[in-house]
């Protein structure tokens, strides 16, 4: 497959998602502050953005903790096979 090809397929997807989005949109607002999840008020968006602002750092504590565990497995796996070569 040609670069060129490559190009336009990305950019036809491009487009018909942007299209997707903009039919989409005004389904989205809520009419008088009452969305999907019911009336919303100053409590509910300050509880959910304190659980955005929780969600990252808990993020990158786990990955973090994933990826100290999977070095150390890495590193045990080299040793294991330097020993035994």
């Amino acid at each position: 497959m040609s670069l060129r090809r490559t190009i336009a397929r990305v950019a036809a997807i491009s487009t018909l998602i942007a299209l997707v989005l903009v039919v989409a949109a005004p389904a989205a607002f809520a009419a008088d502050g009452v969305g999907l999840a019911g009336r919303t008020d100053d409590r509910i968006i300050t509880f959910f953005c304190f659980g955005v602002i929780a969600f990252f750092p808990i993020l990158v504590i786990t990955l973090s903790l994933i990826q100290g565990h999977l070095e150390k497995r890495k590193e045990r796996r080299r040793y294991d096979l330097d020993r035994l070569s």
